[in-house]
C-alpha cells in the first residue's frame, strides 16, 4: 500500500501580499426582486428559452443576499485578507440612471460592515456584467450615454461606501461582454453583431475611465480594473496561422490592455472603427491606475479557420462561427478541468512576464483578480493541484521580476455559471442548490492551511 506523495511547501510570498477570493452579484445574490432591485440583462437573457444550457436562472442563485452573514463567516474561517465581490448596478440604480435606490446601498453597507468586523477587506467591483435592462433597451454599451450613467452610479456607490472601502475595481472582463454578449450572442444581452460589437468595447473602457475619475473625486487612492488575459499560442508557423493568432491576441488581450496602460489602441485601423472622439476618450481611459487586475484561466491555441471549420475548438464552451478570421484549436498534452479547459500553470508565468516585457514601466503592480477551475465533488483534489500549480507559477513570475501584489481565487462558492447554469462548480465551498446548504470542500481547508503557513512568515 502506497500513500500519496506529500507536495513540497509553497514558496514564501511577501508578508503584505493580498490573499483573497472572488464572487459576483449576479452569480450569487439572488433576490432579484427584493429591496427595489431592477431587472438586469442577465435576468432577461436567462428567461429566454434555450439561452441557459440547463434551463436554470439566477433568481435565487446561492441566496447570498439573505445569507451574506453566513458567507462572511466562511471567509473569516478561511483566513483570507480580502473579498472581491460585485455591486449590482440594478440594485443600486434600478433603471441604470436617475434615482438611487437607498435600500440597495443599504445591503452593501451591511455587507461591508460585516466584512470589516471579520477582518476581511472589502474589494467591490462596480460592473460584473449585470447592466440594468432599462439601459440595454436604450442601446446598452453600444451607446455612449451608458458610460456616463455608469460613472454616476460609481459616484453613488463611492459616496456611501468610500469611507470604509480602500480598494476598488471598475469593470470585470469587458472583453467577454463585448465578444460573448454583443458579438456572438452567447451571453447577455444576446446580440450577434460580430465586429459591429466594437463600440461596446470602447464604451466600457470609457465607462472605466469616467468611473476612475468619479472614484478619485471621492478620495479613492487604490483603483484597478479586472481584465481577462491569457497567452495566445500560434497553431503553426504558417503565415495564415500567425496572422490569425495575432488578430485574436489583438482583440482579446491588447484591445483591452493598451488603452488602459498606454492610452492608445493597438491598431490605427481598429481605432478608426470606434465611435465618438476617440483621441479625447483615450485621455480619460488611459489615466494612471494604482494596480492592474488580471483574470487568468488558460492559454488559447489559435490558427486560421479551415475551409470546413475543422480544428476549431470551443471558446470557453462556446463554438465560434466559421466566418471569424481565426479559430481556437484544442490544446493537447495537458490535463483538463471538468469544463474541458486545459490546465497550464506555466502559461500564467508566461503571461505575466510578457506583460512586463511589453509594457515596461507603464505596467503598474499586478493583482490576479481571478484564477480557478471547475471540478465536481467535495474531495476536490484536482482543484488543490490546480491552485498549488498556479501559485507556484505566480511565484516564478515574481521571481522573474514581475511586481505582483495579490491573488484572488475564483470562487468562494459554487454559483450560477452564466450560460452554463449550475452545471459547473468553481467554488471552494459546495452549494446544495435545493437547500442552499454550504459545505467547505477539501480545497477550502487546503487554502486555509496555506494561508496560516504563509502568515507564520
Amino acid at each position: 500500500m502506497t500513500s500519496e506523495p506529500v507536495p513540497a511547501p509553497l514558496p514564501r510570498f511577501p508578508r503584505d501580499f493580498v490573499w483573497g477570493v472572488s464572487t459576483s452579484a449576479p452569480q450569487i445574490e439572488g433576490a432579484v426582486a427584493d429591496g427595489g432591485r431592477g431587472p438586469s440583462v442577465w435576468d432577461v437573457f436567462a428567461a429566454r428559452e434555450g439561452r441557459i444550457k440547463d434551463g436554470s436562472h439566477a433568481r435565487v442563485a446561492t441566496g447570498h443576499y439573505h445569507r451574506y452573514r453566513e458567507d462572511v463567516e466562511l471567509l473569516e474561517r478561511l483566513g483570507v485578507g480580502a473579498y472581491r465581490f460585485s455591486v449590482a448596478w440594478p440594485r443600486v440604480v434600478p433603471d441604470g440612471d436617475g434615482a438611487v435606490n437607498a435600500a440597495g446601498l443599504d445591503f452593501y453597507d451591511r455587507l461591508v460592515d460585516a466584512l470589516l468586523a471579520a477582518g476581511v477587506a472589502p474589494v467591490p467591483t462596480l460592473f460584473h456584467w449585470d447592466t440594468p435592462q432599462a439601459l440595454e433597451d436604450r442601446g446598452g454599451w453600444l451607446v455612449r450615454e451608458t458610460a456616463e450613467h455608469f460613472a454616476a452610479y460609481a459616484d453613488a456607490v463611492a459616496a456611501r461606501l468610500g469611507d470604509r472601502v480602500a480598494r476598488w475595481i471598475t469593470l470585470n472582463e469587458p472583453a467577454e461582454v463585448t465578444l460573448l454578449g454583443y458579438g456572438l450572442g452567447q451571453h447577455a444581452p444576446g446580440r450577434q453583431l460580430l465586429f459591429d460589437a466594437l463600440p461596446a468595447a470602447h464604451h466600457q473602457l470609457l465607462g472605466h475611465g469616467l468611473a476612475v475619475q468619479a472614484l478619485r473625486a471621492r478620495g479613492a487612492t487604490n483603483i484597478g480594473i479586472a481584465n481577462s488575459h491569457g497567452p495566445t499560442w500560434t497553431a503553426s508557423g504558417s503565415e495564415a496561422d500567425t496572422a490569425a493568432a495575432g488578430l485574436y491576441d489583438l482583440l482579446l488581450n491588447r484591445l483591452f490592455a493598451e488603452p488602459v496602460l498606454l492610452g492608445r489602441y493597438p491598431d490605427e485601423e481598429l481605432a478608426a472603427l470606434l465611435p465618438g472622439p476617440v483621441a479625447d476618450d483615450l485621455q480619460v481611459i488611459g489615466q494612471p491606475l494604482d494596480w492592474y487586475g488580471i483574470n487568468y484561466y488558460q492559454p488559447t491555441l489559435v490558427g486560421a479557420p479551415g475551409a470546413d471549420g475543422a480544428g476549431a475548438a470551443d471558446f470557453g464552451g462556446i463554438r465560434l462561427p466559421p466566418e471569424l478570421p481565426f479559430a481556437p484549436r484544442e490544446i493537447e498534452g495537458y490535463p483538463r478541468t471538468d469544463f474541458g479547459w486545459p490546465v497550464v500553470p506555466e502559461a500564467l508565468t508566461e503571461l505575466l512576464v510578457s506583460f512586463r516585457e511589453r509594457y515596461g514601466d507603464r505596467l503598474p503592480p499586478v493583482v490576479i483578480t481571478e484564477n480557478g477551475c471547475s471540478y465536481e465533488g467535495i474531495e476536490d483534489r484536482e482543484r488543490i493541484a490546480f491552485l498549488d500549480g498556479h501559485l507556484r507559477a505566480l511565484h516564478a513570475a515574481m521571481a522573474a521580476g514581475v511586481d505582483v501584489r495579490g491573488y484572488f481565487v475564483w470562487s468562494l462558492m459554487d454559483n450560477f455559471e452564466w450560460a452554463e447554469g449550475y452545471a459547473r462548480r468553481f467554488g471552494l465551498v459546495h452549494v446544495d442548490y435545493a437547500t442552499l446548504e454550504r459545505t467547505p470542500k477539501a480545497s477550502y481547508h487546503w487554502l486555509r492551511d496555506v494561508l496560516r503557513e504563509q502568515a507564520r512568515g
